[in-house]
């Protein structure tokens, strides 16, 4: 008996004693996840966009109120039965930790002159899932209020001051699409924190949810850290911690954005809905990229009211006009038709077209934006004054296969590949081809020539059309937009293929734009000695049914040594809205150079 009872406990001790060290580790210890503060975001001169602010809440641990919600148990047991009533000791418990909770709530209610009660529904999930954690009494404490019970609240008093960090956005609603927001989420990570096979209470993180919040999610989300406790057998901490790890605050963006652009841009733009994007041409770092209507991000932290999400449903202002909003770009396009025909040799500076005010196609009549025509004209005046009677004309003579695979040389037909999510795929670049496989028929010359002044079944994005625009001054067909900000500059990725026209053709086209702003339909972006080259356009769209226009300019300065390149797009709701290129849009232009250029 002796020999099995050895036998016995050296299998237990030795073969099975690692077995039980686990089920013991399980059973008597709990770990506790805290997420790191997220990195900062900066604009490209060094200004916070967004950092994290703190969150203040007065808390309770349930971990010192052990022998409170004993005594009160007890307590209500002894009221029962001496009523001669009888309840569960489920619902006893309960609503013992309940009385305590409020108890120590009505104190603070009493130094803050609130009336607030416990949601009993919370603190039992709390008390269920989340022991180990602090239990908020009062959630997002002002700042009087933290000072107040600071000074109010003894040190040895079950409620104490808790910290946790927020979002912060120091400016608004400026550049909102671009920078994004963050949701709470529970699934924060556990690498390099200490019993992962052991039961686990976590604080809430955050994660990025649209913009660069959520592009640069890796970089900006801090390193968690975390602790092990020993518990005693009801999950309460006894003892210090076995093991800790402390988290690591996530790494610091700096964008290309420069914010007091941006808001000129914004202010600019006013109530508008519409979109401006600038791009510094030598670097392909974007600028400004604003998009209107937007929302107040400082409305987004700690969380987001629901009253907050109808306002933004309402308004439209979750579509981020500059990378979602799909446009017909009306006649900046005409520059694609400009340089399809010079690289194919249909045109050049010399001839002429004679603009009475229509264009007869078949037994259509197109019209020109001038009534009584402008009589002959060549490409640069043409260019100039905006004449579509010599683009129909030119264009028909071009081919839409031309046009159309010109417009795709500069990437027109493709998101740009920044770096934000949910940039739109659904651009469109139409040929024979695109509109027979939709089932739209056959095409017509109608439809080249309704092509080449940027109308039909275009549609591109006002990013593109600044990235276009970026191109057509480097005299190349492809930059990169990019939103992060390079302290050394160098030259952005662009595409092997130059343009295919002389560099005397290239002057020329350079003059007519600049003639654009000097006396042509965009006079009201000419800022004197400053030289611009530019391009109006305007476009007619259906909005809820109603017919309405789009205003578009697209420009870069100075002509000679360019350095930044700009495309406004201003969206028309209503007829009465009357947008025009060189009308609306040229003097936002105008605004935004002149801060630029005053610097």
């Amino acid at each position: 008996m002796f020999l099995f009872l050895g036998v016995g406990l050296a299998w237990r001790q030795l073969i099975q004693g690692k077995e039980y060290s686990v089920r013991e580790k399980h059973q008597s210890q709990r770990r506790i996840l805290q997420p790191g503060a997220r990195g900062n975001i900066l604009d490209r001169n060094g200004k916070l966009l967004v950092g994290n602010r703190p969150r203040f809440s007065a808390v309770v641990h349930l971990n010192e109120l052990r022998s409170a919600f004993r005594e009160e148990y007890i307590k209500q047991v002894r009221q029962m039965r001496d009523a001669g009533q009888s309840r569960s000791r489920y619902t006893l418990k309960r609503e013992a930790r309940a009385f305590v909770i409020q108890r120590y709530l009505d104190q603070l209610n009493v130094l803050l002159g609130h009336a607030q009660t416990v949601d009993s529904r919370e603190l039992e999930r709390h008390f269920s899932a989340r022991l180990l954690l602090p239990f908020p009494l009062m959630k997002d404490l002002t700042l009087q209020e933290y000072g107040f019970l600071t000074e109010q609240l003894s040190t040895k008093s079950p409620i104490q001051i808790y910290a946790t960090s927020t979002r912060y956005y120091p400016y608004g609603s400026a550049a909102s699409h671009t920078l994004g927001y963050v949701v709470s989420t529970d699934a924060i990570s556990e690498e390099g924190v200490p019993g992962g096979d052991i039961r686990t209470f976590s604080f809430k993180g955050k994660t990025g949810k649209s913009g660069l919040e959520r592009s640069f999610e890796a970089e900006l989300s801090g390193e968690s850290g975390g602790e092990v406790w020993t518990v005693d057998p009801a999950g309460f901490q006894y003892e210090e911690p076995v093991a800790q790890k402390i988290p690591i605050k996530g790494e610091d963006l700096t964008i290309s954005l420069d914010i007091d652009l941006q808001i000129t841009a914004e202010k600019a733009l006013g109530d508008k809905k519409g979109a401006v994007v600038a791009i510094e041409v030598g670097t392909g770092e974007v600028l400004v990229l604003a998009s209107k209507p937007d929302y107040d991000l400082s409305k987004f932290s700690p969380y987001l009211h629901s009253a907050v999400v109808e306002d933004i449903n309402e308004r439209g202002a979750w579509l981020n006009r500059a990378i979602q909003g799909l446009y017909p770009p009306g006649s900046t396009f005409k520059m694609i038709t400009a340089l399809a025909a010079l690289d194919k040799h249909i045109v050049n500076f010399q001839d002429t077209v004679n603009c009475v005010g229509v264009h007869r196609i078949g037994d259509l009549l197109f019209s020109c934006n001038a009534r009584y025509g402008h009589g002959e004209v060549d490409l640069a005046q043409a260019i100039t004054h905006s004449c579509n009677v010599y683009f129909y004309e030119v264009g028909v003579e071009t081919g839409i296969k031309n046009i159309s695979a010109e417009a795709r040389r500069f990437h027109l037909n493709e998101p740009t590949g920044i770096e934000l999510s949910y940039e739109t795929k659904r651009m469109v670049i139409p040929d024979r081809e695109w509109k027979k496989e939709r089932g739209f028929g056959p095409w017509w010359p109608g439809d080249t020539a309704n092509t080449s002044i940027g109308q039909g079944f275009l549609l591109v994005t006002p990013l593109q059309m600044a990235t276009f625009t970026a191109s057509l001054a480097r005299g190349e067909t492809f930059v990169q937009p990019t939103l992060r900000h390079n302290a050394s500059p160098s030259p952005s990725a662009v595409s092997s293929e130059p343009l295919n026209i002389p560099r005397e053709q290239y002057a020329q086209l350079m003059a007519a734009m600049q003639n654009v702003v000097e006396t042509g339909t965009g006079k009201l972006a000419r800022i004197e000695g400053l030289p611009i080259a530019g391009k109006t356009g305007t476009a007619q769209v259906r909005s809820r049914g109603k017919k309405s226009t789009l205003g578009w300019f697209i420009c870069f300065a100075p002509v000679e040594n360019p350095q930044i390149a700009l495309c406004v797009m201003l969206e028309g709701v209503d007829p009465q809205d009357g947008y025009t290129g060189g009308g609306t849009a040229a003097p936002i232009a105008k605004t935004i150079l002149e801060k630029y250029f005053s610097r």
